[in-house]
Order: C-alpha cells, then structure tokens, then sequence
C-alpha cells in the first residue's frame, strides 16, 4: 500500500474513530447511567405515564370542553343539577348548579397545576440563586441569607401562607410567587451546601485563574453541578404545592369562584354532599392521584440520580 492510499485510509478512519469516542462518552454520562436505572424502574415510569396524562387533561381543558362535553366551566342548566355522573350526557355528572363537572374538573386542574408549577419555578430560581451566592461568595452575605432562611423556616409554611391569603384575595399567578416567597428556604440550604463542596475543586480554580468572574462561576459552572438536586427537589416539591393551593381554596383564602380549581370545587361539594358524594369524591381523587404519581416519580428521579446507586 503507497503513502497516498495509507493518508486516505487514515483520514477515512478519523470520524469514525471520533464517532466511536463521542458515541463511548455519551454511553458513559452520568445522565445516560440516570436514564437506563430510571427506565428500569417501573414504578416510576407508570408514575411518569399518569402524570403526562393528568398534565395533558389539563392543559388540554378547552378541548374538552369543546370536543367532548360542548360546556363552558361557568355554563349553567339548572333542570340538570346534581345530575350523576354517565347520564344525560354527564360523563362526571353535575354539580348543583347543573355546570359539568368533567369540563370544570380540566379548567379546576389546569389552574391548581399551573399554580404548583409556577411557584416551584419561582422558589427554584430564587432558592438556587441566592443558595449558590451563600455557598460560593461566604462571609457576610452567607450569615445573612442563612439567618433568613432560619426566620422563615421557623414558621410554618401553611401557617404563614393563611395569614398572608387573609389580607387580600390572590389569583393564580400572584398566589403562585407568595408560594414561591415563603418556600425557597429549603432548595437554598441544599444548594449552598453542594456549592461549599464544590467551590474549592480544581476546576473552579482553574476557572478563576483563566479570567472568569464570579458571575460566570457561579452560573457556568457551579449551578450546573447541582442539576440533579435541583430537578429531585422540583419533582417533589410540586405535589406539596398542588395540596398547599388546594387547601387555600378550599378554605376560600386562595383561588376564588367562579374560576374554578379543584380545592374550591372540594369547597362547594360539601356542602351537596348528601344531594351528589361524586362531588366531592372527583375532584379529591384527581388531587390525590396526582399528587401520588409526581410523588413516585420524584422518588424514581431521586433513585436514578443519586451517583451512589451508579453501577
């Protein structure tokens, strides 16, 4: 074989090797490790599945109200109330004043899971930014943003979001960024411990040394490495936030009516119970499924990233 044949060969050779890297790499990320331990776990996966159809019910509330039940949440027919569910037409039946109650179950869960991930949004970036600063800055910064979260941690969150929700009337999104205020305390004590452990790696020195500021630390390299934390945290933190809107609403100190929400669809039920149980019974099983299922899917996630369960 001459030179100008074994050149060829070589440079044919190169990206299939350099394929074969990358391909090897991406089979040996941490990530991939997660996703094969939590597609193992089937538990988790059914979890996952009912999840995305909630999600999906709910997001997708004016398709059925317009494909399926031909009823707004607020349309009334009183010749049909208390109807039970299957009948007439009523997939879910009729609450007392004759409005459908699958169509008012979609619009109710839509706010109650918008409400939930809002605020998990919002106490997410406000508890890992002011985490990873403690963690990484110190000093007077980290006492002040540790004793807040001593303040507020000493409260009950419940108790502190009923005095707030007794001052004024909130609707979804600002009931959602009062969640989010009272609740980052946690994610921030988390994140600033993973920051400590961190901050002093090689590689954030390396950082320092080649120029990069402390901003760039932080949020290129620093936060990043505590994703894992951050999406566990999340995925159970949201059904603790469906129950917290729940429970406001149905003590009438959070979404208010006619927008409905499954915690004042419980609310208006009790007081049918006797005329229709399905009216509460609905609405209770929709929070409490949900609720499971983020819940075992949190724990599957928590599983599948923890990198002492890596094999």
């Amino acid at each position: 074989m001459d030179e100008t044949h074994v050149v060829a060969h070589a440079a044919h050779r190169v990206p299939e090797n350099e394929n074969r890297i990358r391909a090897a790499a991406s089979a040996a990320s941490p990530y991939t490790r997660a996703w094969k331990r939590f597609a193992g776990d089937r538990i988790a996966l059914i979890a996952l599945t009912v999840a995305l159809f909630v999600l999906l019910f709910c997001l997708g509330a004016p398709l059925v109200s317009h494909l399926i039940t031909h009823r707004g949440p607020a349309d009334q027919v009183l010749l049909d109330r208390f109807t039970p569910p299957f009948t007439h037409g009523y997939i879910l039946g009729a609450d007392n004043l004759g409005r459908d109650e699958l169509t008012r179950l979609a619009y109710g869960g839509r706010v109650s899971i918008t409400v939930a991930l809002l605020a998990t949004l919002s106490a997410l970036m406000l508890g890992a930014t002011l985490g990873a600063l403690a963690g990484y800055v110190g000093g007077w910064f980290d006492a002040t943003v540790m004793r807040l979260t001593d303040v507020f941690l000493a409260i009950p969150v419940l108790v502190l979001l009923l005095f707030i929700a007794s001052l004024r009337t909130f609707g979804p999104y600002s009931l959602a960024l009062v969640i989010a205020g009272v609740s980052w305390m946690s994610l921030a004590r988390l994140v600033r411990a993973e920051v400590l452990s961190l901050r002093r790696r090689d590689w954030v020195e390396a950082a320092r040394v080649a120029g990069a500021s402390d901003w760039r630390i932080v949020g290129r390299h620093l936060l990043p490495q505590t994703a894992p934390l951050i999406i566990v945290w999340a995925a159970l933190t949201v059904p603790s936030f469906i129950i917290v809107e729940a429970t406001l609403s149905f003590l009438g100190l959070g979404i208010q009516v006619p927008e409905p929400s499954w915690g004042n669809m419980l609310n208006d039920a009790q007081k049918f119970y006797a005329q229709s149980w399905t009216l509460a019974f609905i609405p209770g099983a929709a929070i409490y499924v949900t609720v499971l299922a983020i819940n075992l899917l949190g724990q599957g996630l928590r599983d599948a990233l923890d990198p002492r369960l890596g094999r």
